[in-house]
């Protein structure tokens, strides 16, 4: 999980630049041969759109035609979280006490509840009580079932179903190690429950998803937090159940705010472009405005009417928010406008030379999207949806890059 960890600290956003130096291109920059260029490129499912940091349009290949944008289309998600929940939104976990001693624990959709989440938690309850007898995981706040278009049921992590109470992503990684398995990462530890299904997986390193339903997830959440608790000194008597709080007999201990606000949620969800992530953040985006439980259709709801009302964007379909489905459908105009509002937090994306930017992949799909930094000042903006079988986005972006130096 430490790729997960590293660089969580807050990302400075980007100076605003001097009108005087926003419409500035290069000397030696031409529309026409940049159009020219990029139509020699583009295949008969492709668009490409390119704009000025003063907005004007400097080359446009099939701009309004909707096609498939894989994983940019989480830029609309994100985007849409930091303005409706703010960039200080924080995730929660509650934690009662009921009248037997059992520990009730509520979960909120905190996509990182991680094992280093978890110890530190568990640091934190060692104090308030030395013996708890059944560990209860409430994950009503999520409706169930969560069907999300396009998730499949594989074991691959991008494949890992969505829940109020999971843990690592609801992922496990592993190794073998002499014919022993045992955890690829020193902070968590391997729990016997999980080996039977890493030997089904038939790959011998890797990480792969455990929760095949909700009570695999909670099952496993509850194990890992057990492991945790006895480690800080906590006597747990009894197992792991299934159930809801009383908020008429049992007695709230502590709630846990995330350390990590939503903005740096964003900047690692982007780097690593994780579905489950996606996925959480816009359940819980839907329950907050709707009201509980999250489903996916109020976070759809949501997710749309920020698309239409507040961007103003009528064309494409939107059917989930990680790009996983083959049925969302963008166009690069609308892309270009959803970058339009993205400016004051591109600073969140991935930073690769003067490029911030995010991709996606599905097969025969391969998108890009995002600023790039002029020499003159300014942020460019790019849109580049490659649905061509076989056409890949860098020859593209070789060629914007360099009429752009």
């Amino acid at each position: 999980m430490k790729k997960y960890l590293i660089g969580w600290a807050c990302l400075i956003l980007s100076a605003a630049i001097p009108a005087a130096n926003a419409s500035r291109l290069p000397a030696s920059f031409s529309e026409s041969d940049l159009f020219k260029q990029l139509s020699a490129l583009a295949g008969p499912q492709d668009a490409i759109l390119v704009a000025a940091p003063d907005g004007r349009t400097l080359a446009a290949i099939h701009a309004d035609r909707p096609l498939v944008p894989a994983s940019i289309l989480k830029l609309l998600t994100t985007l849409a979280a930091l303005e409706k929940l703010g960039p200080d939104y924080r995730f929660k976990t509650d934690f009662y006490l009921d009248p037997r001693d059992n520990l009730k624990i509520k979960g909120y959709g905190d996509p990182l509840l991680i094992s280093e989440t978890l110890k530190v938690i568990a640091g934190q309850l060692a104090p308030l009580f030395p013996v708890v007898h059944d560990l209860v995981m409430d994950d009503s706040f999520f409706a169930q079932p969560i069907r999300i278009s396009g998730r499949g049921n594989s074991t691959q992590p991008y494949d890992a179903p969505n829940g109020a109470l999971c843990v690592n992503f609801n992922t496990v990684a592993f190794k073998n190690v002499n014919g022993q398995w045992v955890s690829d990462e020193p902070q968590t530890p391997l729990l016997a429950s999980v080996i039977p299904k890493i030997a089904a997986s038939g790959i011998t390193r890797g990480r792969i998803t455990l929760a095949a339903d909700r009570f695999e997830a909670l099952q496993y959440a509850g194990e890992l937090l057990r492991f945790f608790l006895k480690q800080a000194g906590v006597q747990v008597t009894g197992g792991v159940i299934n159930s809801r709080i009383d908020p008429t007999a049992d007695a709230l201990v502590w709630s846990y705010r995330s350390d990590a606000t939503l903005d740096l949620v964003v900047s690692k969800l982007l780097e690593f472009s994780n579905n489950f992530i996606a996925n959480q953040i816009f359940l819980v985006m839907g329950a907050e405005i709707l009201k509980p439980p999250a489903t996916v259709d109020k976070g759809l709801q949501v997710l749309r009417g920020y698309y239409r009302d507040s961007l103003g964007i009528k064309t494409g379909r939107i059917v989930e928010a990680s790009g996983l489905s083959r049925e969302n459908r963008i166009t690069a105009r609308a892309m270009l406008r959803i970058l339009e509002h993205y400016e004051p937090y591109h600073g969140l994306m991935r930073r690769e030379g003067r490029q911030y930017y995010k991709t996606g992949h599905l097969k025969g799909v391969r998108t890009r999207a995002g600023f790039l930094s002029g020499n003159h000042g300014g942020l460019y903006r790019f849109v580049v949806m490659c649905n061509t079988p076989g056409k890949s986005t860098d020859a593209i972006m070789r060629a914007i890059e360099r009429h752009l130096n």
